[in-house]
Parts: structure tokens; sequence; C-alpha cells
């Protein structure tokens, strides 16, 4: 027994000593080498258990430090306490399998707390602008009714004054039409038409296909083309050509007193909490239905809209767009300043914090200002999707760098299947 016991001695002694020892996990509770009871079992097990040795132990701690989901879950947790944003809900996807699906924290702090759940409904704010306007555009340009090198002034005539007579739909779709960003809130409070006359006679900030910028302004005239060429707003387009068909029943602009009941809440306006109603200013103005914003879904709509894009254009047997027009609208344009877009997607810009690092240069995606972000990688057959309403309850949230951060460790994953 001798030899035994102090075999076992030195055993412990340089389990004790080994990096990994020190910072050994026991649930979520810190304690004293010494003082922890699951630390004592393992150094029983080396010990003791013939074939269990310091080899396999360092393999399960290797395990569970690359447990890529554990890694989301801790990340998530973490901004949330940190108030970061009250909740989120998270999917990550690789080919037509969900991967992974969490809800966290709340959907509501104020007036009262109340879970925030898979099925939660979010404003997703810009993501309008790829999901609903610049596909409802490239659906156009399939059915041959609108042609991306066309001047604006083509479909919609009284926009060519104060110089945008050649701004081309294209410019629009990647920002560098040479509109500003935002005109004044101001204009939007007479009713549709007399914004939209106000949006007419804006004249451009520099000289389109010079600079890119950023601008909603780009995107609501976007929604107009598809209205004047349609006969129908971005909202029954949409609703008609891209969620009806693919089965994506709650998603849409003004959703119904159900799906409101649902919704994380934004940030007061008038006094009054208003779930289910658009946080943006200007969209709200113009009735809740707009090309920059306006577009309330769940993940699990969304999931149904990356996997057509994921499948070039197709879905169970839909299609959406054509292969050519998906090509098309996910391509790297080059743009002034050295920025990356695609035709309603970024690619990389200024507005890439919340973009996985380890993503490829085919990866595509969008944020929108409430908290939420998807991206794509087709290489990696990935979508990730995050939604949260981090401008809940005082608008002081911030979660790009958590987006971007929980889109690297998927496409860590994804690289690896």
């Amino acid at each position: 027994m001798l030899p035994r016991f102090c075999w076992t001695r030195f055993r412990m002694a340089k389990i004790k000593n080994m990096p990994w020892f020190a910072t050994f996990p026991t649930s979520s509770i810190r304690v004293k080498a010494t003082e922890s009871w699951v630390r004592a079992v393992v150094m029983w097990a080396i010990c003791f258990v013939p074939g269990f040795g310091l080899g396999q132990v360092e393999q399960v701690l290797n395990n569970r430090e690359l447990d890529p989901w554990k890694r989301i879950d801790e990340a998530v947790r973490s901004a949330i306490k940190a108030g970061k944003m009250p909740g989120a809900s998270v999917v990550v996807g690789q080919g037509s399998k969900t991967v992974y699906h969490q809800a966290f924290g709340h959907l509501s702090l104020l007036p009262e707390k109340v879970a925030l759940k898979k099925n939660t409904l979010f404003d997703l704010a810009s993501l309008t602008k790829p999901i609903a306007t610049a596909t409802s555009v490239m659906i156009l340009v399939d059915q041959g009714r609108v042609r991306l090198r066309d001047p604006v002034a083509v479909y919609l005539p009284e926009f060519a004054q104060n110089g945008k007579r050649k701004i081309t739909v294209q410019q629009l779709l990647t920002h560098v039409g040479g509109l500003i960003p935002d005109n004044p809130i101001g204009d939007y409070r007479d009713g549709r038409e007399k914004a939209f006359e106000k949006i007419n006679a804006l004249s451009t900030t520099w000289e389109p296909g010079t600079r890119f910028s950023y601008t909603d302004v780009g995107y609501l005239v976007l929604g107009q083309i598809i209205e004047r060429v349609t006969g129908l707003s971005i909202d029954q387009f949409a609703r008609k050509n891209i969620f009806e068909p693919l089965g994506m029943l709650e998603t849409g602009f003004l959703p119904s007193e159900p799906l409101r009941n649902r919704a994380a809440l934004t940030q007061q306006r008038a006094g009054r909490w208003m779930p289910g109603v658009v946080h943006d200013p200007r969209a709200y103005e113009l009735g809740g239905i707009a090309g920059h914003a306006g577009l309330f879904s769940t993940a699990t709509d969304l999931e149904k809209y990356c996997l057509m894009l994921l499948g070039q254009g197709q879905v169970n047997g839909i299609r959406i767009l054509s292969r050519s027009s998906v090509k098309l609208m996910t391509a790297t344009y080059d743009l002034p300043g050295g920025v990356k877009r695609g035709l309603g997607w970024d690619k990389l810009s200024p507005y890439s914090s919340n973009r996985g690092e380890l993503m490829s240069h085919a990866a595509f995606g969008h944020g929108g200002f409430t908290g939420t972000s998807i991206w794509m990688d087709p290489e990696l057959d990935l979508y990730v999707i995050f939604l949260s309403n981090r401008v809940h309850p005082e608008g002081k949230g911030s979660v790009n760098r958590l987006a971007g951060r929980i889109g690297t460790i998927a496409a860590a994953y994804a690289s690896n299947q």
C-alpha cells in the first residue's frame, strides 16, 4: 500500500500544479482547489481508476472550452447582465438544419418584466432594406420590369429634379447615389404624399457614384419604385411575392394584434409603450410602411428566408429569385473608400462590426438599429440570426460586437463540419 499511496500523492501534487487545475469549472462557482469536491472527485479518478489519465481530463476540458453553444450562451448572458440589451433570440443554422436556437432575457423590462421566448416578434429596423425592399427589387429585375442600370427617373420622373436625373437603381441599392442619409423628420409629418414631394425635391450631397454614404432616403425611394411599377405597396408586394410563398406568416409590416402581444418592446412614444409599432420615426410618420424600416419578424420565420437565399433563390421547391439574381444580389461590389457591399447587403464596410470574423469573403448580411442582425455565408452554408431589443427601455444598449462574436463562433463551428 505504501508505494501506491506515495504514487497517488505524487500524482495529486502534479495535478494541482497544472495550469488548468486552478481554473477547473465547478458549475458556476469558483472555489479553492482544496475545497472543491468536483476537483477531489477528478483527482480520485485519476489516481485510482484504471485508464483514466491526465490526458483524458485535459481533453474533456478542451472540449468544454471549444463547445460553441456554451460560448454563445455565456456571451449573451454576460451582455444582458451588463445591460447591453434586455434579451435576445439567437439562431445558427448550417445546411437545412437549425443547429442552435436559444432565447434569453426579457422582451420587456418596463412597464413589467416579461420573458423573451423563441417566438418573440421583433422590429427588424433596417433589415427591412435587404429582406423586403432589395429582394422585391430583384424580383422585379427577374420579371424584366426593372433594370438596375436604369436611372431612377425612368420609374419616378419627379425624382429627377435638383441633380438627381442620373442616379441609378443600383446606386440606391449600394448607397452611392449621393443622397443625404436622412432628411428632417418634419418633412414626414404632413402625410405620405407631401413626404415624397420633399424627398423628390432634395438635391444631391455629392456626385452620384463617388462616395459611399448609408442612406435611408435611398431605400424610401426604392420602395416608391416598387409601388409605382407594381401598383402595390412594399408591404403588399413583399407579402405576396416573398413572405407568403415562403410560409413566413409572422413576417410583415403592421403586425396583427396577436403578433403585437408577443412583440419585444423598444422605446416609449408620446409617453406610451407601443408593442408591435415601428420604432423608426420616419417609418412611423409614414404609417408604419416604408422601404427602409417597418418590417417585423421572428427568428424562425427569418430562417426560411435564409434557406431561400442559401438555396440560390429556392427552398422546398418554391422559387423566389432566380439563381442569376441571387448571384447578382450577393456579389461583392467595390465602392469608394474601400467599402464592399452587395445589392441591399453589407459585405465589409464601417457597418460590419456585426459580421463574424471567420466568415468567408462570400458572406453577406445586415444590421438594424433596434439591435438586429442577420448574416449568411454561402461557402460555409451558414446563417446566423441575432434579434434583440437593445433600445429598450432607454435606447442605450449596444449589441453589434456581440452579434459579431456570435458570428465568429458560428463560423468556426461551421468550418469544422
